[in-house]
Formats: structure tokens, C-alpha cells, sequence
């Protein structure tokens, strides 16, 4: 754990954990306050939009399936046409769902590798500066 005026980097990028905190001054101070962040939630959601893109991946084929044979003997209702309409659209729907969840789980894994970049580039910032009592630069 490093900090310098008020910056306090804990953990590091490896372990899945790792937490920036940015404070203004005290705690409940005007102003003030905490900025966490954690890659854990990032990643778990990411893995979660990867999953809903594979588990909706055979529902198209399985209302195929489910619609065979359902306009044999049923002769020319008009509900049947409707059906088809129907079909077709939940089938647009599914396949737009998982193109944004897959678009979802790369923009998600992009967000960590930000934080990670500027967590670096704020902790490399403060390796040259001079701290009263701390002997030195860090």
C-alpha cells in the first residue's frame, strides 16, 4: 500500500482486487470523499455477458424445432401467420441480444485495463515526490 497526499493505491493488478482510493480530505469533509474501484465486479460481469451470449446461442434452433409440424392439419388459420411473425421477431430480438452482450463482456474487460493504466500512471506520478518525515523521495 503506497500514498501520497491523500491517493492511496491498494493491492496490486495481479490479484483480481486491486482498489484505488482518491480522497479530498477527511472522511464526511465537503468535498471529500472516496473513489474505489475493484476489478472483481468488472470481470464477473463480463463473464456473465460471455455466458448469456452462449446460452442464447441454440434458442433460435430450439424454436425451429418447436414450430415443426405446427402448420401440418391446421389448415389456413390466420393466427398461425401472426405466428410466424411472431417467430421472426423474437428471433431478431435473441440474436441482437447476444451481439450487445458480446460487445458487452470486451467493453467491460476494457474498463479494468483503464483503471489498471491510470492506477499506474497516478502510483509512477508519485514516485519522484518528496514527502516531510518519509526520508526522502519514494
Amino acid at each position: 500500500m503506497s500514498g501520497v497526499g491523500g491517493v492511496t493505491v491498494v493491492g496490486q493488478p495481479n490479484d483480481g482486487r486491486e482498489r484505488a482510493r482518491a480522497s479530498a480530505g477527511p472522511a464526511g469533509a465537503a468535498g471529500g470523499g472516496d473513489l474505489r474501484h475493484s476489478r472483481g465486479p468488472w470481470l464477473r460481469a463480463a463473464g456473465g455477458a460471455d455466458q448469456l451470449v452462449t446460452l442464447l446461442g441454440p434458442v433460435k434452433t430450439e424454436l425451429e424445432v418447436a414450430h415443426q409440424g405446427l402448420t401440418v392439419g391446421a389448415g389456413a388459420l390466420s393466427a398461425l401467420a401472426e405466428l410466424g411473425t411472431v417467430r421472426a421477431s423474437w428471433e431478431r430480438r435473441i440474436e441482437d441480444a447476444r451481439k450487445e452482450c458480446g460487445s458487452l463482456g470486451g467493453k467491460m474487460r476494457a474498463v479494468v485495463q483503464g483503471q489498471t493504466q491510470a492506477n499506474e500512471t497516478v502510483r509512477s506520478g508519485f514516485d519522484g515526490v518528496k514527502t516531510p518525515g518519509a526520508g526522502g523521495a519514494r
